[in-house]
């Protein structure tokens, strides 16, 4: 039980970090940004060489209008997959789910004895 116990808790733990990971596109490396959902090499490579080109992004609107291919709805797409610009989420994208209430509800399913 204690094994159990303690195996569900590292997994919630390595979930929870994961879904807490917030990447800066004025910091990020292409590991980094390929990190992110809805971002691949491709659209790495444009954010680098946009960024290397014309340096770091004051907002998301610089973001957006130096970046070709990101527009106001896929930048809220990858604002709720972690990007950020000058550690700062897109304002109209949407909260992500808290984990605290996932872990309420899969803590009550486990049985007390």
């Amino acid at each position: 039980m204690l094994k159990k116990l303690v195996q569900c808790t590292a997994m919630l733990m390595a979930t929870m970090s994961m879904a807490l990971a917030q990447v800066d596109v004025n910091k990020a490396d292409m590991a980094a940004l390929d990190s992110v959902k809805g971002v691949g090499p491709a659209t790495s490579k444009r954010i680098l060489d946009e960024r290397t080109k014309g340096g770091n992004f004051k907002d998301w609107p610089d973001f957006e209008k130096r970046v070709k291919g990101i527009n106001d709805k896929s930048a809220v797409k990858l604002s709720e997959g972690g990007l950020q610009v000058n550690g700062q989420s897109k304002s109209n994208a949407p909260a992500k789910p808290v984990v605290k209430a996932e872990l309420k509800k899969d803590t009550v399913k486990m049985p007390v004895k």
